[in-house]
């Protein structure tokens, strides 16, 4: 039975600065069910607080503990490895890091850098990571749904450019790490096969999760889905439905509405 969810944001919430329809309503009726929640997102044009700011504007109360970023994820494995960032991020995401010291070790942390993406940029990145600095990655999502509504490329596709380049991989600490889907288990105490994912993603969201051991995983038909998604990534969705209104009610009716994690 169900008793933990993992909602991703994007896509699945809101889109830009708007919820989906019914989105709102929909978080509430899975905490009122008794289920414990968490919120993971791959976004990393945004700190975390900027993140928080705009859900508050949105009118969904999230707090700090409940939101998982991987960032967030990324700060604390440098401080753990005595590392200082080397940093290819979206210019919103910088402050993130001001206030990590210069440590022993560099590691090149590669985010969503959007328009700061450019020769230099990259091979700046390049020079330094043969100089034997760690890759790091903070999601390697391949696309994601713009402002104007159309696909754009994430990074991935920038990550996989400086790992053929090195001939070295990149550590992942967004979705689909299983890491980064223990540390938000982990936070609310519930065990993988009683846990659910509802995100937009085939891939990163809905098999890397069940890769990483989650019971069910939900694919949602809006933000980045496209038709088909649900046969194109191994393990496929559990389930796939038109919103998370929709997928409050599938998890509603496979939790025990009087149990939490």
């Amino acid at each position: 039975m169900i008793r933990g969810v993992l909602l991703d944001l994007a896509g699945v919430i809101y889109e830009g600065e708007t919820a989906l329809p019914g989105a709102l309503k929909a978080v509430d009726r899975l905490r009122h069910a008794g289920l414990s929640l968490r919120f993971v997102t791959n976004t990393t044009r945004m700190t975390k607080s900027m993140v928080l700011q705009r859900l508050s504007r949105l009118g969904l109360d999230v707090t700090d503990s409940e939101l998982f970023t991987p960032a967030q994820a990324v700060r604390e494995w440098l401080a753990r490895n005595d590392c200082s960032p080397s940093l290819l991020v979206h210019p919103n995401l910088v402050q993130e890091f001001e206030d990590v010291p210069i440590r022993t070790h560099r590691a090149v942390v590669v985010g969503d850098a959007g328009e700061a993406f450019f020769y230099a940029s990259l091979n700046r990145a390049f020079r330094e990571l043969i100089g034997g600095a760690q890759l790091i990655a903070l999601a390697k999502n391949r696309s994601f749904k713009d402002a104007d509504g159309l696909l754009s490329l994430d990074a991935g596709a920038f990550v996989a450019a400086l790992e053929f380049a090195t001939q070295r991989k990149a550590l992942v600490f967004g979705k689909p790490a299983p890491e980064f889907f223990e540390a938000a288990l982990t936070s609310m105490d519930c065990p993988p096969k009683h846990a659910v994912i509802v995100g937009d993603d085939a891939e990163a969201d809905v098999a890397g999760a069940l890769r990483a051991g989650l019971g069910s995983a939900v694919l949602v038909r809006t933000g980045k889905y496209r038709p088909g998604d649900e046969e194109r990534f191994d393990p496929p969705p559990t389930v796939t439905v038109e919103s998370l209104s929709a997928a409050a009610d599938w998890i509603v009716a496979h939790s025990p509405t009087s149990l939490s994690c």
